[in-house]
């Protein structure tokens, strides 16, 4: 009992300490601080949910005398194509034989994923500081820099996770393409591409997100001291007398 008190006493104390200091201010959102770091929040959005819980399906068509029998392969994100098997028919009488997707592509699928999903925590964070705690977040240097510091790793991070995934991409189309698995099946006729305009748009956001977040860098870099703003020049006091 004595210990359950002294931790809720402890924990209410903290939430006053942390209430204490905030102050809603909507005012950031009307600079380019706050403004492009909610830009940043939807586009990280936009770039996870374009790729997370994706499904597509390769078709195939087996030419047979009584019609044509329809193949589907299908694949999923995180895109290990050989997780799940497709039938194909050898020969029209009804038999089929399991086969695979051939590719694993998950390392850069998943990475640009987890950059996606961690700069929107990042964002939801210096939001509510920027809105909450803005006054702390200026006191000091630190808040600044440090946030510059995050700022360019995430620029940098959605530049390599979005180059390795439009490359992991390239190799999804061609590793799914209905022109290269007709090669396994003599009877087989070429069907419908899978559509990918979901994951086209997963890599567009994905650079977009990168110029954001680079350029974002300027606006703090601004905030912190290494941004020295020039003195204003000199000028004569009125009435006082011209130097040599």
């Amino acid at each position: 009992m004595l210990a359950e008190r002294c931790y809720c006493e402890l924990r209410s104390c903290c939430l006053d300490k942390a209430m204490a200091g905030f102050s809603l201010d909507l005012g950031p959102l009307k600079e380019p601080l706050g403004f492009i770091r909610v830009l940043e929040w939807v586009f990280s959005i936009f770039a996870f949910a374009t790729i997370g819980g994706y499904t597509g399906t390769t078709h195939l068509t087996v030419s047979c005398p009584d019609g044509d029998k329809p193949v589907e392969a299908f694949f999923a994100y995180p895109f290990r194509l050989a997780m799940k098997p497709y039938c194909l028919p050898p020969s029209c009488n009804g038999s089929c034989t399991e086969t695979y997707l051939q590719g694993d592509f998950s390392s850069s699928a998943q990475f640009f994923v987890c950059v996606g999903v961690f700069a929107f925590l990042y964002c939801t964070a210096t939001l509510i500081v920027y809105l909450g705690y803005r006054s702390v977040y200026l006191q000091t240097s630190r808040g600044p820099v440090i946030d510059l510091l995050l700022t360019a790793a995430f620029a940098f991070l959605w530049l390599v996770s979005s180059s390795a995934w439009g490359k992991g991409l390239t190799d999804v189309k061609y590793a799914t393409d209905p022109n290269r698995l007709v090669q396994l099946c003599t009877s087989c006729k070429a069907g419908e591409f899978p559509s990918m305009g979901r994951l086209n748009a997963s890599v567009i956001f994905g650079f977009l997100n990168l110029i954001l977040w680079a350029g974002n860098c300027w606006f703090i870099y601004k905030e912190t001291p290494f941004h020295k703003v020039p003195a204003p020049p000199t000028t004569m006091q009125e009435g006082g007398a011209p130097g040599p």
